[in-house]
């Protein structure tokens, strides 16, 4: 029997496995993200076996050495940005995540925030509940159509391909795409056209969407200089990560009027927002819930207590990064 510790609440679904299994379940009190210093005392109050953890905690050596017991940190997110895994293969430790289960819903959120932005939906709405409305309109909130318009896809891995598939299929868009190799399954699939470099592909999308994960390299991929090469009547989605943006640099586009509006379910310093976002009508702001359904949650929880079982058991998880 192995002692499991959930840094955070999660569906019901991660402890009903992990107790079935025989295992005893401990999750943290505490209703909100867990400081490192706090992380480090509730992993030293036990010997663990394991870890489920969230993209919310951050894992590096010295948490690890904090529970040198711990033989797996399973994080409750496709993203695996918040641990060190360099660490934890120095330690022997697997850390695993939840691919997969969570494309489509996160995907579906990224074309929803196109649609809020191009059919102005967010704006209208506040329009409409301070009284201002007093009728049809000929000119009131334009918006832009979807058909035949340019989607830039930035990273075609699962969720980039099926944002472009929906768009393709159900709204006649266009797709552009970049990413580090072809894909001439995809292309075929929505007749995508592959363009190498990023900085070739902005200035032809009506509007961009960002699915690549933080890395080095991808830290300020959207810059200054690359929200001037998008077209001033463009949209910028972010389902990725946060810092991917340069957001100070975004707020300065979207007050100008360098690109027309952006939809925003990740932050660069989340929770907190840059400056002079939040006052912006020209941006839909959704707080980190793309993969937020009740089935893709559930999903994502038992994806992670599988991945403890089979460790548990003296076997490989089936997610092993």
């Amino acid at each position: 029997m192995a002692t499991i510790f959930i840094t955070r609440a999660v569906p019901n679904e991660a402890v009903t496995l992990l107790t079935n299994a025989g295992h005893t379940v401990d999750v943290s009190p505490k209703d909100g993200v867990l400081t490192k210093e706090e992380l480090i005392t509730a992993l030293s109050a036990k010997p663990y076996d394991a870890v489920l953890c969230l993209l919310t905690d951050q894992i590096d050596g010295e948490v690890m050495d904090a529970a040198p017991s711990v033989k797996i940190f399973a994080n409750y997110a496709v993203g695996f940005d918040n641990i060190d895994t360099v660490a934890a293969k120095a330690r022997g430790i697997y850390v695993t995540n939840t691919p997969d289960v969570l494309t489509e819903t996160v995907s579906l959120h990224a074309l929803s925030l196109m649609l809020a932005l191009t059919r102005r939906i967010v704006e209208s709405d506040r329009y409409v509940r301070t009284g201002a409305y007093q009728g049809w309109a000929p000119m009131l909130f334009l918006g832009m159509d979807m058909r035949g318009k340019m989607l830039g896809i930035v990273g075609a891995g699962r969720i980039g391909r099926s944002l472009a598939y929906m768009a393709h299929h159900g709204f006649g868009m266009q797709i552009l795409y970049t990413d580090r190799e072809r894909n001439a399954e995809f292309e075929a699939a929505v007749g995508a056209e592959y363009i190498q470099e990023l900085d070739a592909l902005l200035p032809r999308a009506d509007v961009v969407s960002l699915h690549v994960p933080l890395l080095p390299e991808t830290r300020h991929l959207i810059n200054e200089k690359r929200l001037g090469l998008m077209r001033r009547s463009a949209y910028l989605i972010n389902t990725s990560r946060g810092p991917v943006v340069d957001e100070a640099a975004l707020v300065t586009a979207l007050q100008t009027g360098g690109i027309a509006g952006a939809g925003l379910d990740v932050f660069e310093h989340e929770p907190e927002l840059t400056k002079g976002l939040t006052d912006l009508q020209n941006v839909v702001l959704t707080p980190h819930i793309a993969s937020a359904s009740k089935e893709t949650r559930a999903r994502m929880a038992e994806i992670a207590a599988q991945n403890i079982i089979a460790v548990c058991e003296g076997g490989v998880p089936p997610h092993a990064l």
